[in-house]
């Protein structure tokens, strides 16, 4: 049989990304796609697809309210979530009938996970996967603060603590973590990962760039009004007036 595949992704290289991965399946066909939820939600109920890649976090409407408006169809789509973060994966989402992909993921990860929603598609599972996956997104969408980021190296997936993190930097839509001595491209935007890191010791300094206190080795104010932030692995960084303004206050 044919899959019909949806991608629901509010970043346009991520949605890019997908439609490369399913155009690469003999047995697939893209249908559509969407950058937020409410025409996520829109889309799906008119073009009725097989499979969801559904971002988790997106504008208008979440991960969450998507599903929930899935419900009113007669014939319920696999989903796939797909996240920059790690905090849904480790629970309900290795079960055959639901998977979960942690950005950046490759080619073969996609496969495994389209695979398993053609076999949910076949034994008509969307139902309980709807469920399994309400359960999940109910008892953790309040953002919480990181434990830990996974992040690729290579072939490999590295998990780093946020205390080895020295300084994070807006690369576009990714942004490039600094730790362990290099950079490691994250698919999620900086003020999105903002959000989920814990204060202290991060601190945004310009709109482009978030450093670890405890990995700053002083910060001087320039003849501008301006802080330069020294790191102690000699990387110089030159705060916004905004946030230098801020970094005073909060000295004083």
């Amino acid at each position: 049989m044919t899959v019909t595949v949806f991608v629901a992704d509010d970043e346009p290289p991520a949605r890019r990304r997908l439609a490369s991965l399913v155009a690469e399946v003999p047995w697939a066909r893209q249908v559509g796609e969407a950058g937020d939820g409410a025409t996520a939600v829109t889309e799906i109920q008119r073009l009725r697809p097989n499979v969801v890649f559904l971002d988790i976090r997106m504008p208008e409407l979440s991960g969450l309210a998507v599903v929930e408006s899935l419900r009113a169809i007669d014939e319920i789509p696999a989903i796939v979530f797909t996240s920059a973060f790690d905090e849904y994966a480790v629970t309900a989402f290795e079960l055959e009938a639901v998977d979960y992909l942690l950005k950046p993921f490759g080619q073969s990860r996609f496969q495994t996970a389209i695979e398993r929603a053609r076999m949910s598609v076949e034994h008509r599972e969307g139902g309980a996967t709807l469920d399994r996956a309400h359960t999940v997104l109910s008892q953790s969408a309040a953002p919480a603060v990181l434990e830990r980021i996974l992040v690729r190296e290579g072939r490999a997936v590295v998990p780093l603590a946020p205390a080895e993190i020295t300084r994070i930097e807006a690369q576009d839509d990714y942004a490039m973590v600094f730790a362990r001595g290099r950079g490691y491209l994250l698919g999620v935007r900086l003020r999105d990962l903002e959000t989920r890191l814990p204060r202290p010791p991060f601190l945004r300094v310009h709109r482009s760039h978030i450093v670890n206190l405890d990995a700053v080795e002083r910060m001087e104010p320039q003849d501008d009004g301006r802080f330069a932030i020294h790191m102690k692995d000699g990387t110089c960084i030159q705060a916004s007036r905004a946030r230098s303004q801020e970094i005073r206050r909060e000295s004083r």
